[in-house]
């Protein structure tokens, strides 16, 4: 298992790139982002929900509230990312499928 700072500096880089690329796709879609105290959220105003993207420390994971469910995504060696076990998805790939479904629409981070 890692240890707490690299987990830290891992989970900060892995939620700062997945922002950047919101900050993107929020410039075509409808919804609003919030980096915050190493929290990520997203607003959505139609249909209004609130997904919530934060790193959980002691268990070296980063966890992602949307769609009504939490997905638990652990640190992949091999793809040097954060990947949800269930499908192998990646964080960003988890996020771009999440706020599409939620708006109705494909979208791309």
């Amino acid at each position: 298992m890692m240890d707490e700072q690299v987990f830290k500096r891992v989970a900060d880089e892995a939620l700062e790139e997945v922002r950047r690329a919101l900050l993107e796709a929020s410039e075509e879609h409808d919804f609003e982002i919030d980096y915050n105290a190493g929290n990520l959220s997203l607003e959505f105003e139609e249909p209004p929900a609130r997904f919530v993207i934060s790193p959980n420390t002691p268990v070296r994971q980063i966890w992602v509230s949307a769609l009504s469910k939490s997905f638990k995504l652990e640190w992949s060696e091999g793809q040097r990312t954060f990947v949800w076990p269930e499908t192998g998805e990646t964080l960003k790939a988890l996020i771009a499928r999440a706020a599409g479904q939620q708006l109705g629409v494909s979208i791309t981070v």
